[in-house]
């Protein structure tokens, strides 16, 4: 079956850098968009960044210019650098792939 699992979230201080991995499985992972997202406690979950097979990327403006997102098919695995971050960005994020989604993992920016 799909499973998706995210690692690499953590506490990180305004203006520091995380790196979020999803590791795939269950699925030839090179067919697929693979998509970010984030729920901020309290709001609904919304769309961040996504990588479509061929590695074209669309991002939300509010995360354009700061993180990066990245696929290594070899690892079935999906990337979002994270640069600059911001307290705004405090959400626990998720991958999802079509309408499969991974358990999400907590960032949280605080000084």
């Amino acid at each position: 079956q799909v499973q998706l699992v995210e690692s690499g979230g953590g506490l990180v201080q305004p203006g520091g850098s995380l790196r979020l991995s999803c590791a795939a499985s269950g699925f030839t992972f090179s067919m697929y968009t693979m998509s970010w997202f984030r729920q901020a406690p309290g709001k609904e979950r919304e769309w961040v960044a996504h990588i479509n097979k061929g590695g074209n990327t669309n991002y939300a403006d509010a995360v354009k210019g700061r993180f990066t997102i990245s696929r290594d098919n070899a690892k079935n695995t999906v990337y979002l650098q994270m640069n600059s971050l911001k307290p705004e960005d405090t959400a626990i994020y998720y991958c999802r792939r079509v309408t499969d989604w991974g358990q999400g993992t907590q960032v949280t920016v605080s000084s």
